[in-house]
């Protein structure tokens, strides 16, 4: 029976792996639909590739950093099969680690769309590269891990620990509030804010595909939730409709708040669930209805806000979404979870506020090291000509629909060439 059990959870966390997996098909389409045409290869690379590179760093560091584990041994030793091998059986272990670096690969998926449009495309896998081995894995262990002593800290002073059950702070605020340190070096994008203060408006160029990557993300945030368990005996139907009633609220909200907007009533479910990961194991389906409704109008105001008077050019929102709302979330746990409120309890108000506070104050300080170095360091901002022509042929030498494209006079210029496909050299 012992077996069958470590057998079941291999296949349970595998399967939530999976899930997860499936997200960043919805991060890219999201970032597809959003962006401009000459921009939707960029951002299918872009998250395929920082995916690759996040689950390497996670792999050979983050993960050792998160919880004192690395995967140097013999293979028998990772299937617990060697005698006095620290590893569980059949491998759990592993998939566990599969599930988590699906996880830390959200950081950049999330930063992806913040800076979509004009960012270089070697320094942003370097900048994915130093968050998911070092930075993202300090935060978690600090939670998940319960390493550098924080969630002692947090019982010391509050009675009970930093509540972030499957991540609104650990991995959306996070990874949003880095997103804001990135867009903050980057600068917005060319033509958007004229110097006379009017905002140039760039729609989305896909509202289809747009809509595709919020209905991937919806399904797969069910096993990003509900698999956070991560034993089949710790499974519970409440974090299920809870994540259901939290994007419901999320949608309904960011109607209204939206005016019909297409654009914001797709992203409004995200905000929902974002809001009620942290607490979503802990509150009854009417907080976690009415947390989702925050969170959906909160993305609506923060996103108007950002674009329009505080000029900050985050393309998808990303931190009004992931930043604003995960910080929402990672509170209202505090709030809705409490006994009074209808939930199971066993959380504080203060040590939620106290831990939401520390993974975002830590996350904007790197996102602003992080991106700023690499920008003395390198730059990090394709050329105006680049930009102009778009990162799909700037950087890719192919547009995603190339049958488009107009035949050009051979005098026209290398810029002109390289917009019709030619594999010219860019000046600049």
């Amino acid at each position: 029976m012992e077996s069958m059990k470590i057998g079941v959870d291999v296949l349970f966390v595998l399967l939530g792996a999976v899930m997860v997996l499936a997200m960043h098909a919805g991060f890219a389409f999201l970032e597809v639909g959003t962006v401009r045409k000459k921009n939707q290869v960029n951002a299918l690379v872009k998250i395929l590739t920082d995916f690759a590179v996040s689950t390497t760093a996670y792999f050979f560091i983050g993960y050792s950093v998160a919880y004192g584990i690395d995967f140097f041994g013999s293979a028998a030793t990772l299937v617990g099969k060697a005698e006095g091998s620290a590893f569980a059986a059949s491998g759990y272990d592993l998939v566990k680690f599969f599930f988590l670096a699906t996880f830390a690969a959200a950081i950049p998926a999330i930063i992806s769309g913040g800076i979509a449009e004009r960012a270089k495309f070697w320094p942003q896998l370097a900048a994915t590269s130093i968050l998911v081995a070092l930075v993202y894995p300090l935060f978690e262990g600090m939670v998940w891990g319960s390493r550098f002593g924080f969630q002692d800290a947090m019982k010391a002073l509050f009675g009970v620990a930093f509540h972030d059950f499957a991540g609104s702070v650990v991995v959306h605020a996070v990874g949003g509030w880095v997103a804001l340190g990135a867009v903050l070096m980057l600068g917005a994008r060319r033509g958007r804010y004229r110097k006379d203060g009017h905002v140039v408006a760039i729609p989305p160029s896909n509202i289809p595909f747009l809509a595709l990557g919020s209905w991937i993300l919806c399904a797969g945030w069910f096993g990003f939730n509900v698999m956070s368990a991560q034993t089949m005996d710790n499974i519970s139907g409440l974090v299920a409709i809870n994540s259901l009633m939290a994007m419901v609220g999320g949608i309904l909200a960011s109607l209204v708040a939206g005016r019909n907007d297409p654009g914001f009533v797709h992203n409004g479910a995200l905000a929902g669930l974002v809001a009620v990961c942290a607490g979503s194991d802990v509150m009854h389906p009417i907080g976690a209805f009415i947390t989702g409704g925050m969170a959906g109008a909160l993305f609506v105001v923060a996103f108007n806000l950002c674009q329009n008077k505080w000029r900050i050019d985050d393309v998808l929102g990303v931190w009004a979404l992931h930043g604003l709302c995960g910080f929402m979330g990672g509170i209202l746990c505090g709030v809705f979870g409490q006994e009074a409120l209808g939930g199971l309890g066993g959380v504080s108000l203060g040590a939620q506020i106290t831990g939401t506070a520390t993974g975002v104050v830590l996350a904007l300080v790197a996102g602003l090291a992080v991106y700023g170095g690499l920008k003395a360091a390198v730059g990090i901002r394709l050329s105006d000509e680049e930009e102009f022509m778009g990162a799909d042929l700037a950087l890719h030498h192919i547009t995603a629909y190339p049958e488009e494209v107009t035949t050009i006079h051979d005098d026209a210029g290398p810029l002109a060439a390289r917009a019709a496909g030619a594999r010219a050299p860019v000046h600049g």
